[in-house]
């Protein structure tokens, strides 16, 4: 089973277990996900809509437990997640819906016989401290605590993996989390008031003249981002490598600039873009880097070089 199902992230591990095999049923609220992420390349739905995808809303509780009866492995991706614009207008509702969502779906899960459970994390749950700039040092898994995430995103994200390896301390249920950095790739929001940082940028070079190519913050903010294609490669690998192995953080160790970013974007579009940095707007975490010995060790996540597969990724973004 896995929440958020029909999201960015999930749709398309969705589509790999299918295509290695699995039964797959799915979970989403449709929120922010889409049935059509769901569709092959012919148009025809990889799962049976009507018996495997169930429209859910996860902050009611013990809406999940019918669907556990025949499932081995829960990957839960469901969230409220979007990007800085849409996180700190909505801190309340972002806090609050999010400790619901994994709440609930924890308590149905400690009532079944699941073989394993994969919790999605964030690596917004790291103090905002140590999320310090481009010249970041690679965040440790022991400096979480004590918590001081920058936003409602990152302690609500926090609480659920809290929560789930509570679960694991309790029940003979073993839990992967993987603590993902920014993520990019197809399928994208690229709408105004929810769309992250990489695909929110493509939309403006697209449009541009008719808006402005403005960028949030001084552009000297950084990321650890990495490609939707490798998230689901650690998602799989994390079923055999993962399972109680404790916080895995799934990234890139380079820290890329935002300004860099849109350079990049701007080189790719052709077009003669004035970038417009605006430093009256957040510009969310200082900058941030994975720190890879755990993935190494297990080697539940594999990448080749960061630059060349970054700017590939957003030249396949931004052209198709």
């Amino acid at each position: 089973m896995v929440t958020g199902g029909a999201g960015m992230i999930g749709s398309a591990l969705v589509k790999r277990l299918v295509s290695d095999g699995h039964s797959v049923k799915v979970v989403d609220n449709l929120w922010r996900g889409k049935k059509e992420y769901l569709l092959n390349d012919e148009g025809i739905p990889v799962i049976d809509f009507n018996k495997d995808f169930h429209e859910l809303d996860l902050t009611t509780p013990d809406v999940l437990e019918p669907l556990l009866l025949n499932a081995d492995y829960i990957y839960h991706l469901a969230d409220i997640v979007a990007g800085i614009k849409y996180v700190f207008a909505n801190q309340g509702s972002v806090f609050r819906q999010n400790l619901l969502i994994n709440s609930n779906t924890i308590a149905s899960v400690r009532k079944s016989g699941v073989k394993g459970f994969i919790y999605v994390g964030t690596a917004c749950s790291f103090p905002a401290h140590l999320q310090s700039g481009i010249d970041a040092k690679p965040l440790i898994e022991e400096d979480m605590y004590p918590a001081s995430p920058e936003s409602a995103y990152g302690w609500s994200k926090l609480m659920g993996e809290y929560e789930a390896f509570l679960m694991e301390e309790e029940t003979p249920i073993p839990v992967s989390v993987l603590n993902l950095h920014n993520v990019y790739g197809p399928p994208c929001d690229y709408s105004e008031d929810s769309g992250q940082v990489i695909p929110s940028l493509i939309r403006k070079a697209i449009l541009y003249p008719s808006i402005p190519f403005d960028v949030w913050g001084s552009g000297q903010q950084g990321r650890s981002f990495v490609h939707t294609n490798d998230i689901v490669d650690a998602l799989l690998r994390t079923l055999d490598k993962g399972l109680g192995q404790g916080l895995i953080q799934i990234g890139s160790d380079v820290c890329t600039s935002i300004k860099e970013i849109s350079e990049t974007i701007v080189e790719i579009s052709g077009k003669d873009i004035k970038i417009e940095f605006d430093s009256s707007k957040r510009e969310g975490d200082r900058g941030r880097r994975a720190n890879l010995q755990t993935i190494r060790k297990l080697k539940v996540f594999l990448v080749g070089s960061h630059a060349q597969q970054l700017k590939r990724g957003l030249s396949k973004l931004t052209t198709g």
